[in-house]
């Protein structure tokens, strides 16, 4: 999971010295391929290269690394991603590749890294700030490889505290290098003379400048130290070289000497109110009132916040509310230092209700991060046993493992809570092959406990309930369907005297049990039941989950209105309650799968493509088998829809490839590809390829009859295209009582459809006009519209004779404009609202498709003056999706910038002068 504030920019600060100087050097040129900016902390280094950007006009990757950065598939995503950030596409094959973690799978990703910069043509600059993080023998390889290979006009950008080993002496032959090192970073007397007079706001003499200016080597960090002493006296002992400490030498080697030196002139020269505020607010890695109110028993922080902001104490902004902070690093380094000499007890206390307040307050992995920094083993343990269930099933599987690794190995051996929090994160990182041999060992302590009478014996049956809901799950991926039934009835019998909190993952289990059987009312029920239990107990992944595949079954049984609310009102409660800003949105396969699903069949093709996106960046960095499955099994859908029948095709072989390869991976089984991609080769006229995937297909590997009916339909629309009617109906008519009766709507409008076609080659007109006016009824209560589209031309023309639609209201309007127009622009198959009508009015008639309700918000905000990530806040929907929204806008009005849209919006009258 990457952090997209990795990505953004430093803002500059207008009032910060300008170093045009250092900017020309830094421009990209032929043949120059890199600019290294090398310097110790405090140089300025950050903020030279940030402006630099600000005043450059081609496109701009910026990467903030840090110490977890240190490996190379890590890395390497991060440095796509930031590229993919700033608005590189044709990343999916890297993405594909990164997947992997062996240096083949790198390498693969590094080129076609390389490849989608050579075919965007721009002129790229990819910025990496404290690259000495990167310590990684195999990262500075592969560095020295991407830049070899770079593309003309791409220029990378590396900030960093040491030289990093890169094969520079053969790169400065070729002129490919622009060092800015210390020397050329270090302020010159005229920028010291800037920095105090207008920066800082001192009226110092040139005397004075010059002085303190040759005294501190031009070292930003200790200008700004000294500027900050307030007083003659200060500047007069710099000036005098009165503390040896801050010699060239000691700048180059013991910067926190020298910062905790200047500190100590700033902290005597600041009023006691702030010096204690500093001190005690040091222990907080970022910083809001709330928090230091709390640990400090006081009510003023955010004016001191505000105040230390005003007098430039190095107090960096995090938003743009002045709401959360954080220190400069090396300002925090001396603060924490001062107070640990001065006051261990009370620094040590400071830092406890600092964690606990990022307890209390939800940010669980923040505390974690200071406990970990620490080295507090005991309390990490009992933070995990408290949070970890709920850490991993809110997406964080991955560090909670990397935390227990942390803790002393008998600590974790003899817990059985801290045990099955291994056993779930393991499960939940789709590590199958090693389950069982983990869940032996909890059983063998929990037995040793039990026996020994140990005093947290009772919570045995709780862990022992945990097991079996595991098992059961494992038990899916065997397709023993019974099995898995019976041991999750159990935990479900148990669980009310257990206390665990895991009713919604059992009831999960049940609605995956029930819609594997085609029981459709059934599974809906226990997922109602999962999205409720998984709020109560604060779990956004199973209720995303819950009310993905909940949406899934209510539109495949005709209710889309329905699964449009349930999505909706399933986002809306994760986006409330987990909407930090900090951290990766999460997703749900079976709900962005199920939005994609509903609003394709609805013909809204560009907002089907808009919920598919985040799935693609899931699908290319490595998803699951069973999530793979669905949602190469939705893309091929999308693209069959829109008459892409090679892609569709591709996407489906990729997803039956899984699903054989991977079966054993899978807890449920997946929507059957097979089905649709013999339809895919039926269009594209190749029937001996359709047939020769439908008589692949065993029949005993599909439990779900939903799966069963698809294939079957298939099949028959084969035996329809070979002149084999009979057998058709046969088919069809045995299938069509018992869709009906377990409400598979879809497939009974579909089968329903075939079955016109096969009486109409039979020559038996009134049979086919009768199940042709019954598909048409049951489609237009459900709302299905996509799918007649998706049939062949015969039986469309079949529908236009049909009196059927000659007779019906809006709904059977847009489906005979649609089958009038299959290659138009898709219709909107929503009514428009009073607010539509009011807002486009006039307009209707000058575009050739009106604006849907999302795009009008969408222009709006935009009007508002607001960034495409804010929008994406305020709707509450993924940034790729805002995307998206303005890429129809744009192509419905005809414009390719925000200026250009708001201006004909305005002449159109869309919105106000």
């Amino acid at each position: 999971m990457l952090l997209t504030t990795k990505f953004l920019r430093p803002a500059t600060d207008p009032k910060a010295v300008q170093r045009e100087r250092l900017s020309s050097l830094l421009a990209p040129g032929h043949p120059k391929r890199l600019n290294l900016v090398l310097a110790p902390a405090g140089f300025g280094k950050t903020t030279l290269v940030s402006q630099w950007c600000a005043r450059t006009s081609g496109p701009i990757a910026w990467l903030s690394l840090d110490e977890h950065d240190d490996d190379p598939q890590r890395f390497w995503q991060y440095v796509a991603s930031a590229f993919e950030h700033a608005g590189l596409t044709g990343l999916e094959p890297c993405h594909k590749s990164l997947s992997g973690s062996t240096d083949d799978s790198i390498n693969s990703a590094m080129t076609a890294l390389v490849n989608a910069l050579a075919a965007d043509g721009g002129p790229w600059i990819l910025v990496l700030d404290d690259f000495q993080f990167a310590g990684s023998d195999r990262i500075h390889r592969q560095l020295g490889y991407f830049v070899d290979y770079l593309p003309a006009g791409v220029t990378v950008t590396l900030i960093s505290r040491s030289e990093p080993p890169l094969p520079l002496a053969r790169w400065r032959v070729r002129r490919w290098v622009q060092e800015v090192h210390p020397a050329l970073l270090a302020f010159s007397e005229d920028e010291c003379r800037e920095f105090f007079h207008s920066t800082m706001g001192m009226a110092i003499s040139d005397q004075d400048v010059q002085a303190i200016c040759h005294r501190t080597e031009g070292w930003v960090a200790a200008l700004q130290l000294s500027a900050l002493s307030g007083n003659d006296s200060g500047l007069e002992q710099i000036k005098s070289g009165a503390d040896q400490s801050i010699s060239s030498t000691a700048l180059s080697i013991d910067e926190r000497h020298i910062s905790d030196y200047v500190l100590s002139e700033v902290l005597d020269k600041q009023p006691a109110e702030t010096v204690a505020f500093l001190l005690d607010t040091a222990c907080c890695p970022r910083l809001c009132a709330s928090m230091c109110d709390s640990i400090r028993d006081t009510a003023n922080s955010q004016e001191m916040l505000e105040t230390l902001l005003s007098q430039h104490l190095f107090l960096i902004p995090l938003d743009n509310h002045n709401e959360w902070f954080r220190y400069h690093d090396l300002f925090r380094d001396a603060l924490l230092q001062r107070i640990a000499q001065a006051d261990p007890t009370r620094a040590h206390r400071l830092w406890q209700r600092t964690v606990d307040w990022l307890l209390d307050h939800g940010q669980v992995q923040g505390a974690i991060a200071q406990i970990v920094q620490n080295r507090d083993w005991p309390w990490l343990a009992r933070v995990l046993a408290t949070h970890g269930n709920n850490l991993i099933h809110g997406g964080f599987h991955l560090p909670v493992l990397n935390w227990l690794d942390e803790l002393p190995v008998d600590d974790v051996k003899e817990s059985p809570q801290l045990q099955m929090l291994r056993v779930w994160g393991h499960f939940f990182a789709n590590r199958l092959d090693n389950l069982e041999h983990l869940l032996a060992n909890v059983e063998d302590l929990l037995d040793q406990r039990v026996a020994d009478s140990a005093p947290d014996a009772e919570g045995a049956l709780g862990v022992q309930s945990e097991i079996t809901l595991i098992r059961s799950y494992l038990a899916r991926s065997r397709s023993d369907d019974k099995n898995a039934s019976d041991l999750t009835r159990q935990v479900l019998a148990e669980i009310d005297h257990t206390q665990i909190p895991l009713k919604s993952v059992t009831y999960y289990g049940l609605g995956l049990d029930d819609y594997g059987k085609g029981d459709l009312p059934g599974a809906e029920e226990a997922l109602k039941s999962a999205v409720h239990y998984g709020q109560v107990e604060r779990k956004p992944s199973t209720v995303l989950s819950s009310g993905g595949l909940l949406a899934w079954i209510q539109y495949n049984r005709g209710d889309m209105d329905l699964a449009l609310e349930t999505c909706t009102e399933v986002r809306k409660w994760v986006d409330q309650h987990y909407a930090d800003p900090s951290q990766p949105r999460l997703i749900s396969c079976w709900l962005s799968a199920s939005l994609t699903e509903i609003f394709r069949e609805r013909n809204q093709l560009r907002d089907a493509a808009a919920h598919l996106e985040p799935l693609l960046e899931h699908v290319n960095k490595g998803a699951e088998p069973g999530q793979h499955i669905i949602i190469q099994h939705v893309r091929g859908h999308l693209a069959f829809s829109d008459g892409r029948y090679q892609e569709a095709i591709e996407y489906l072989a990729d997803a039956e490839q899984v699903g054989r390869k991977r079966r054993e991976h899978i807890v449920f089984e997946p929507p059957a590809s097979s089905a649709l991609f013999a339809r895919c080769y039926l269009a594209a006229g190749q029937t001996a390829q359709a047939r020769s995937i439908l008589e692949s297909v065993e029949s005993h590997t599909l439990t779900n009859p939903l799966n069963r009916e698809q294939n079957s339909i298939s099949y028959a629309r084969l035996l329809v295209d070979e002149g084999k009617s009979e057998q058709a109906l046969d088919i069809l008519d045995a299938l069509m009582a018992a869709a009906m009766h377990n409400e598979h709507t879809r497939h009974v409008v579909e089968a329903l459809l075939v079955s016109a076609e096969a009486l109409d080659q039979l020559n038996r007109p009134e049979e086919c006009e009768d199940r042709l006016a019954r598909a048409v009824a049951v489609a237009a209560e459900a709302g299905f519209l996509r799918l007649f589209a998706e049939e062949g031309p015969r039986l469309q023309a079949l529908l236009m004779k049909s009196l059927t639609l000659n007779n019906g209201g809006s709904w059977q309007r847009n489906l005979t404009e649609m089958l009038l127009s299959p290659n138009s622009k898709p219709i909107e198959n929503v009514p428009p609202t009073a607010s539509d009508t009011n807002t486009q009015g006039s307009s209707a008639q000058a575009l050739a498709e009106p604006l849907s309700q999302r795009e009008l918000e969408v222009l709006e905000l935009i009007n508002a003056g607001y960034s495409n990530k804010d929008i994406a806040v305020r709707m509450g929907v993924a940034p790729a999706t805002v995307k998206a929204h303005i890429r129809n806008l744009y192509g419905k009005l005809d414009v390719g910038r925000r200026t250009e849209a708001l201006a004909r919006a305005r002449e159109l009258g869309i919105l106000g002068g």
